[in-house]
């Protein structure tokens, strides 16, 4: 048997919650006291005195979030990272996380390996620690439900709905890849329609399968930020929430938005790609809205953090919050855009 080729064991399913809990899982556990090694019923954090919990909930399910084919590891990456990238926009740090995995069949050691090698990646990348959770089987898709606890000191958490007319609006990072890169992987002759290079596919493919919470930016955004959000449903209907939340408007030059070289050709080759960059989602970058006499220092502050990350990202300026209450997006010749639609939405 080649050693590329899993036994029949390793493909057998598991059988016991108990197997899959303490095999997999309980070694991620490794590190935080009040886990007990996932032995108990509950787990136990004490926050640090002057600190504030702040809690989130995000759960993924296939066939939405990822597909049946995915390799686990990258399945268990962004189960865990589209969490985490809530709590950098809050300017929290990680702490721990529950995690609820609701199988509709057992799953094989292979998958379950594959799976906890990815969340243990993703658990080393963003400094936090399994605390414990529940699995079961039921009918449906594979659903992975997580809740991350970070902490910020006491009233420091930055909130989406304290935006004021003014305000500088800056964005992490670049807008659109995953999108696209999800396009191309359902679509594989559609690299070569758009003209994308095979570094353009990969890097594409990558921030599809593997988003990257901008925590590195969390102390730029304690000290400078007025509000701020992650980006999960794309540019325009995230933007519109943090409006409607602080009774404000904004506005947007598309010119500003910050592509990378894959978006930006498919754009050139089909317009209708604006869709993927402002209104598809799955980006996970941040959002801010900094007060004018703060803008160069949050810019400055965030730029040096970006590059010292180890998934380095950029911070760009796209706009300001106005006294309107929606946001208008434009484009380079100054007349207004409108998507498709507003963004990704379950219902």
């Amino acid at each position: 048997m080649s050693e590329t080729q899993p036994s029949a064991a390793a493909d057998a399913p598991l059988r016991g919650e108990e197997a899959i809990i303490q095999n997999y899982l309980a070694p991620l556990a490794a590190g935080l006291p009040g886990a007990f090694g996932l032995s108990d019923d509950c787990a136990a954090l004490s926050p640090r005195p002057g600190h504030d919990i702040v809690l989130k909930t995000d759960p993924v399910a296939e066939g939405v979030h990822f597909l049946a084919t995915d390799d686990p590891a990258d399945i268990g990456w962004k189960a865990l990272a589209v969490n985490v990238s809530d709590l950098a926009a809050k300017g929290a740090t990680p702490l721990a996380y529950l995690m609820a995995l609701s199988f509709p069949e057992a799953p094989t050691r292979t998958w379950m390996a594959r799976f906890a090698k990815g969340l243990g990646d993703a658990q080393t990348a963003f400094g936090i620690a399994l605390a414990g959770g529940d699995t079961d089987r039921r009918p449906g898709p594979l659903s992975i439900s997580i809740t991350v606890l970070g902490e910020v000191p006491a009233g420091r958490m930055v909130r989406r709905g304290t935006a004021r007319a003014g305000d500088v609006l800056f964005v992490t990072g670049t807008l659109g890849a995953a999108a696209l890169g999800l396009q191309v992987r359902l679509h594989p002759a559609l690299a070569s329609q758009l003209g994308l290079s095979d570094a353009d596919f990969a890097e594409v493919v990558a921030r599809s399968l593997r988003p990257q919470p901008r925590l590195a930016i969390r102390e730029a955004l304690q000290a400078h930020a007025r509000a701020a959000m992650d980006l999960s449903d794309g540019l325009a209907k995230d933007l519109g929430r943090l409006c409607r939340a602080s009774g404000c408007g904004a506005k947007v030059d598309l010119a500003r938005l910050p592509l990378p070289a894959a978006v930006a050709r498919a754009i050139r080759v089909d317009a209708g790609y604006w869709q993927a960059a402002v209104a598809t989602g799955d980006d996970y970058e941040v959002l801010a809205a900094v007060a004018p006499e703060h803008a160069d220092a949050f810019e400055a502050v965030g730029t040096a953090a970006g590059r010292a990350a180890d998934a380095p990202f950029s911070i760009t300026r796209i706009g300001r919050i106005t006294a309107g209450t929606e946001p208008i997006l434009t484009r380079p010749d100054g007349t207004a855009f409108s998507p498709q639609s507003k963004g990704w939405d379950h219902f």
